[in-house]
């Protein structure tokens, strides 16, 4: 899983030298930290999605806005590429750098500079974790809802440039749905407030555009995230399935009951084995599913959703129901939950994680399917997935020693466009990147993909931030429709500027 692209950039500084990048950017920033021997370059190869690998022309850690905003003038001035990055946890390589461009790492914006609990919101800087948030407001009796799975390390900025979400976000949103302002820059420097205080802010939904947009429109140097109030009560109901099926069908009914839990998350027997070897959380090693479901609120309200939940479970069947009996056997349950990816990668030479979205009644017979395309491609995939808002984590193990990693890859194209045959989406919240660039054409259409392009323009002329990510040329489309190889075979004409 790699790739190669031909330079050809026009402009003052055509082959990108990297002396001479280096020396310009001492000479316009003289305070910012620079990286450009080849093992200062090395950790930046890749994000999570580690089969990817490039050594970026140089690497730049900022510690204020006018230095990234001086950054972006030289860039756009030299027709320089800027990938920016913050934790580099993401899964589908859209902090992967450019050879021949700048790596921004948003890592030293790290200031929590207000928490207010008046207004319920907390003003921090890009580079944050997603858990310090919640550690910053607890002493107010607060929290931030999103929580990723790798919420320890992972950036405010990076989940809003994949609009990340969590085991609690189908009660309480994406990061769309929890932050009310952002602050960016352009990619001529230009300093601009999207959003505002007030409930709503007058003309278009930028905001929302910006958040998910993977780095191609702008940068984030501050976010303004709304804080919940933490609920009174919270239970997790454990419930053990004989079949994938049958607990895909209880996330429906319970849906359709009108009960909507906080989080309803569902794993299969080879997530639950390796993840119980891991963590010891106490789930059940031979059911062949387990569905985890939290019901907060006021207590009242929770004893009652409980006694539902639990019946409709039941009669979904559930060979077992249990009742986490107190708060540290229910954050056992989460942990258990949140560490199966890290646990299924000690049970494989090398995992490959999907991310794709879709309709709730569709589950089981999405799960058949990757089962049918398990056996076909002969590779395990182990599911661990968002399943009340049916948002599917297939884990596929392979050995990429063995040769087994164009069959990895051609797995999970397979899995994605199941997921958009049944009318769903090839990502929910890990973005598209690099990763996915093929299965886009698979999703839009021509006349799609030229709005897609036109909003790029719009923001960012010259194509300079995080080219060759996210939206697909209509060439790449072209080639994908009559060849229909698996993602990485073709050459990546997006980036043969660069």
């Amino acid at each position: 899983m790699s790739y190669h692209y031909d330079e050809a950039v026009d402009g003052p500084l055509v082959k990108h030298d990297r002396g001479a990048v280096v020396q310009m950017l001492k000479a316009r920033i003289p305070d910012l930290t620079i990286l450009y021997e080849d093992e200062d370059l090395r950790p930046f190869e890749c994000d999570g999605l580690s089969a990817y690998r490039i050594a970026p022309l140089v690497v730049v850690l900022p510690d204020a806005v006018g230095q990234v905003q001086e950054l972006l003038r030289c860039a756009s001035e030299h027709r320089i590429p800027v990938v920016a990055r913050g934790a580099g946890t993401g899964l589908s390589g859209g902090a992967l750098p450019l050879e021949k461009g700048i790596l921004l790492v948003m890592a030293k914006f790290n200031r929590i500079i207000e928490v207010n609990e008046e207004g319920s919101f907390a003003r921090v800087e890009p580079g944050v974790r997603n858990l310090a948030i919640s550690q910053a407001a607890a002493k107010f009796g607060m929290y931030y809802a999103p929580d990723p799975s790798s919420q320890i390390a992972c950036s405010i900025g990076g989940n809003v440039a994949e609009n990340a979400g969590g085991v609690h976000c189908l009660k309480y949103g994406l990061t769309v749905h929890n932050i009310v302002k952002l602050k960016v820059l352009t990619v001529d420097g230009e300093l601009v407030t999207l959003g505002s205080d007030a409930l709503d802010a007058p003309g278009f939904d930028l905001m929302a555009l910006f958040t998910g947009s993977e780095g191609m429109l702008g940068i984030v140097v501050e976010v303004t995230v709304r804080l919940l109030t933490k609920p009174q009560s919270a239970q997790v109901l454990l419930a053990s399935f004989d079949s994938v099926e049958n607990a895909g069908a209880a996330v429906a009914d319970i849906i359709a009951a009108g009960v909507i839990p906080a989080g309803l998350e569902m794993m299969d027997n080879l997530a639950i084995r390796a993840t119980e070897d891991f963590i010891r959380a106490g789930y059940p090693v031979d059911a062949a599913a387990i569905l985890l479901c939290e019901l907060d609120g006021v207590e009242s309200d929770v004893q009652e959703d409980c006694a539902a939940v639990g019946a409709l479970l039941r009669a979904a069947g559930a060979t077992d129901v249990a009742l986490a009996k107190d708060e540290a056997q229910r954050q056992r349950f989460w942990s258990g939950r949140k560490n199966a990816f890290p646990a299924v990668g000690r049970i494989s030479p090398d995992y490959y994680c999907m991310d794709g979205t879709i309709p709730r009644r569709e589950l089981p017979r999405v799960l058949k399917g990757i089962q049918r395309l398990s056996e076909e491609h002969r590779l395990r995939v182990a599911n661990v997935f968002h399943a009340g808002d049916g948002n599917l984590h297939p884990l596929i193990l392979f050995d990429a020693n063995a040769g087994e990693t164009e069959r990895a890859e051609a797995l999970g194209g397979a899995i994605l466009e199941l997921c958009v045959e049944v009318g769903g989406s090839i990502t929910g919240e890990h973005g598209v990147g690099r990763e996915k660039i093929n299965q886009m054409c698979a999703q839009f259409n021509n006349d799609e993909l030229s709005l897609f392009h036109a909003v790029k323009h719009a923001f960012d002329p010259d194509g300079l931030l995080n080219p060759g990510k996210n939206v697909p040329t209509l060439h790449r489309c072209a080639e994908f429709g009559s060849m229909h190889v698996h993602r990485g075979a073709l050459p990546f004409p997006e980036l043969e500027r660069f």
